[in-house]
Parts: structure tokens; sequence; C-alpha cells
């Protein structure tokens, strides 16, 4: 047991043992020049030690010798709001049942072998919805296999992708449950899981924080399951926020020095309040003590899209920002153009408009606006937050889905033409371009995209189809469309004669 020592005592005896050492030259010498000197210092002691001790509150720092360093003062109590964390074990105990080890079996890279990994994961919702990454799920999906006589048949969409083998999921308590992929991502290396099987409804579901609020410092832990060690924990600080690696558009990850290792993918990163702010995800093999996550408000934008759509449909808003100069990386990005017939300029945002917010979460850059945008599904109604002419306006935007890169430049407000006021990309059928499709050269003007929304979508109009009469006129490339288009009444109906594959139908298009 260590013993406790005070400054006092020992200082009073010191004292004592200096006034004996003073007081025996002055009996057996009086004449020794070495008196006055110990008598002066015993004096000094008496005044310091009789007086009372200094207050124990914040003070100016002293100078140190010739001023070369600065010192606390005597009693400092340390720095303002700043408290030194003790033990971290309450914490843990209090979100360790919410952290999950996932283990999944697909197909090796030999016929008839199988591949097993694991990786960690978090509860999402009491009934059995499981976050985890997408690479620690996707060894276990492969191309559908339908076993004859099994009875099951490919989706109208073609075959899908099923579970090739199992991905399982254990909690902490030891429970297991078999659980299917919902949706993933490998662009923000992101999955959904959803776990089957009795006793779901009421999981320990995790909380989770606010990634944005984070700041440089902070204090972490990291739960999961490295190199098969169940629920591991690692503490450490946030390293570094919004760091790019160089991955996609998605690049935004925390950067973290709680060890994260192979095993601990997917699993969470909590902040000090039990909070998760971020999902495991990336680590430099070369570095020592230097992680990824990806944050946490990212992944909340996804969720609902995996959710739905099993994967990331990207919504689109329809705006060009101005990349040149310091408004790329200014406080907000600042709108160039508007598509027309876009979701922004339904919501009549136009050309100088700087977008500082989505959904209340502030933008402060291109890329965050892009991010924000496309990770919201095509059918979401977003509210965005503008400054123009001095003023602060909110404005609602219903998203769709991104069109071609072809369709989108046919949206554009310079050069626009009747085809494009139809919501007509077209094509010339040249030699290289009919060969392919097995058509005929000038056959017709190729329909290479269909801008959302527009009067030509709503008539069913798709890309591949070649229009080959106008208004019962024989059009055989895109200029013979044009004029032919131009020839017709304004507001009128425009009948167009369309070869779809080996048919040919006619399509009455609205304007």
């Amino acid at each position: 047991m260590a013993r406790r020592v005070s400054c006092r005592p020992v200082s009073v005896r010191l004292l004592s043992v200096l006034l004996v050492v003073a007081l025996a030259p002055v009996a057996g010498a009086a004449g020794d020049p070495l008196t006055p000197w110990l008598q002066a210092r015993v004096r000094e002691h008496i005044a310091f030690f009789a007086s009372p001790p200094p207050a124990t509150t914040d003070a100016p720092a002293t100078a140190g010798m010739s001023s070369l360093w600065r010192e606390r003062p005597a009693g400092y109590t340390g720095l303002p709001r700043f408290t030194p964390p003790t033990s971290l074990a309450p914490l843990i105990r209090a979100v360790e049942a919410g952290v999950v080890n996932i283990t999944t079996v697909g197909p090796g890279a030999v016929a008839g072998a199988v591949k097993r990994s694991t990786g960690s994961g978090f509860v999402l919702t009491p009934d059995g919805l499981v976050v985890t990454n997408n690479h620690v799920v996707a060894n276990a999906q492969g191309p559908a296999v339908y076993p004859s006589g099994s009875g099951v048949t490919p989706g109208k969409d073609g075959p899908r992708e099923v579970p090739v083998q199992q991905v399982s999921v254990r909690l902490a308590d030891g429970r297991e449950f078999p659980a299917d992929v919902v949706g993933r991502d490998a662009s923000t290396d992101v999955a959904l899981l959803r776990l089957n099987g009795a006793g779901l409804g009421t999981l320990p579901a995790v909380f989770l924080g606010d990634s944005d609020a984070l700041e440089v410092g902070d204090w972490v832990v990291a739960i999961g399951n490295p190199f098969g060690l169940d629920h591991s924990v690692a503490h450490g600080m946030i390293s570094a926020k919004e760091r790019v690696l160089g991955v996609g558009q998605f690049d935004d990850f925390i950067q973290t020095d709680a060890l994260i290792n192979p095993g601990n993918s997917g699993g969470p990163l909590f902040n000090m309040k039990g909070e998760v702010i971020g999902v495991n995800t990336a680590i430099i093999s070369e570095g020592q003590g230097i992680g990824f996550a990806v944050p946490i408000n990212l992944v909340k934008d996804l969720l609902p899209n995996l959710r739905e759509n099993g994967k990331l449909e990207r919504g689109w808003l329809g705006v060009v920002i101005n990349e040149d100069g310091a408004d790329a990386t200014a406080t907000a990005p600042v709108v160039k153009d508007v598509y027309r017939g876009s979701p922004a300029a339904q919501a009549h945002i136009r050309p100088g408009d700087r977008l500082v917010a989505v959904n209340g979460r502030p933008i402060g850059s291109y890329l965050q606006l892009l991010r924000k945008v496309a990770l919201l599904a095509p059918g979401t109604e977003a509210k965005l937050t503008l400054l123009r002419d001095g003023g602060t306006q909110e404005v609602a935007v219903r998203l769709v889905a991104r069109p071609a890169q072809e369709a989108t430049e046919g949206l554009s407000n310079r050069g626009g033409s009747s085809a494009n006021d139809l919501g007509l990309v077209l094509r010339d059928l040249t030699p290289e371009v009919a060969a392919p499709l097995g058509y005929e050269s000038f056959l017709g003007a190729l329909v290479s995209g269909v801008l959302p929304r527009s009067p030509a979508e709503q008539a069913g109009l798709r890309a591949g189809d070649v229009v080959m009469e106008v208004n019962r006129r024989r059009v055989k490339d895109t200029a013979g469309v044009k004029a032919a288009l131009e020839r017709g009444s304004a507001g009128a109906s425009i009948l167009l004669r369309v070869q779809r594959g080996d048919a040919l139908q006619y399509i009455a298009i609205a304007r």
C-alpha cells in the first residue's frame, strides 16, 4: 500500500535541523563568519512556513530562469473545462451488448471450396437490423443459382444476387442468428443486414450520435472482433476529420488512433456519451495506430436507401456548381447553371444561389453537396437552404434518379432544340452506331436518352428506340427530326413512329 507523505511535517523537521546547526556555532564559536549566514537562512525559512499556502485557483504563469520558459504557479488546478478520463469501464458495460460478431461463408477461389471471414457490426434496431461493412458480407453473395425442380425463377429484372452460403450474427450474450443482406454499397463500404429467428424485438440496439459535432482530440472507443478475439476494446482519440483516401466520391473518413485491426471491420466507434459516431472500415497496413471510420451521419443518409432499394440509388438535383477559383472550396458551393426540367429548376433554384445546407446539415464544398444529395434515394424530398440577394431561403426539392451522361447533356440550357424540349436526346444512326445494334444506317434517329419527368418519358419512350417518322413525315437522322418538329403547330400533340426491337408502333407525345 502506498504511503502518503505530507510536505509540511518534513519541512518542519528540516527547520529543526537548521536551528540546531545555526545555534551550534553560537554556543561554540561566536566569532565564526558562517554564523550570520545560517541565522539569516533560518529567519527566511521561518517566514516562509509561517505564511498561509497559496490559493488553489488559476493564476498567470510565472517566468522560468532568464525567461526561457513558462511554468504553472503552485496550486494550479488545470485547464478549464477539461476532465482527464479515469476508467472507461462504465461506458463499455453500457454499450458492448449492442456490438455483434459476424461470420460469412461464401464461394472460394477454387471450385467447390468455401471462404470464411469474420467481422464486426452493431444492432441498429431492436427488431434485428444490423449495420456492418460491405466487404464483410460481400463474399457471402454470388450469382443466383436455381437448382432443377426447385420452382425458383429469376425476377422480372433478371437474375438477382442471393446468399450462396450464409451470414451468421452472434450477440455478446451468446445468441446466434442467421441473417440476410438487405442492402449494401461498395462505394461507402456499408451494408445493412436483417436477423432471422425467434427472440427478435428486444435486441440491445445502440444509439447513434452526431459525427459532424466531433472535434480533433475527442476520446473514442472501438469495440469489435479483431483476429477473432471477440469483443475486444480499444480506445484513442479523433486524429483528423474528412480524411480523403482516394477511394471515390464518398471519401470522408474519420481518422483515429484507436487500434483497428482485421476483424474490427464494420464495428462501431463510440464517443464518450456511448453513441456510435462511426463505422470502422479501413486500416493502413504500413502504419501503426492509424484507422479510419465512415462518419455515422453519412450512414444515416444511406440507410433508408439501402432498406428500400437494396443498393445505392443516387438522387439527382440538376445543378452545375462553380468549381473555378475560391467558390469551389469557400463557405458554400455557388450554382453556376441549372438543368432544364430538373428538380432544381422545379424548385426555382437559379444561377448565383449559394447552397448552404441540405436537410438542415451545413455544406461547405461541392463534394459535400454531391455526397449528401447522391446518398438520398430518388423520390426523396429534401430541404435546401440557400443564400440569395443577402437573404436566406428554404426550398423543397423532390430528387429524381440521375440520368445518363448523354441525357444530362441534353438538359443544358445552352443550345436547346425542339427535341430536347420534349425530353429526347437523339443520335444519328451512323454505320458505327447502327452495326452493333443490328439496324440499317440512317434508318432514323436513335433515342440515346430520355429526360426525367419529360413529355417523352410520360409518353413511354425509352433509350434504344429509333424514331422513323414525325407527324407522318419520314426522317433519317436527328436533323430530320428537328426539322419535322419545327413544322408542327405549337401546342399540338406530336405523333412518332418508333421501332423498338422488331416491333413498329406509334407513340403520341402531348406538349
